[in-house]
């Protein structure tokens, strides 16, 4: 399944998407909690925020 994933964003627009990956302190234990999204590329800054 993630070979077709990953083939599927190298043609045509998949180039256009970045992965995000955020690292977030979860409020209930207090560990870290990494948070991943695919946002376009002219928004990965506004994502970041």
């Amino acid at each position: 399944m993630a070979k077709k994933t990953v083939a599927s964003l190298q043609k045509g627009e998949g180039r256009t998407y970045s992965k995000v990956i955020k690292m977030e302190k979860s409020p209930k234990t207090g560990a870290y909690v990494f948070k991943e999204e695919m946002v376009p590329n002219d928004q990965v800054k506004n994502a970041l925020k």
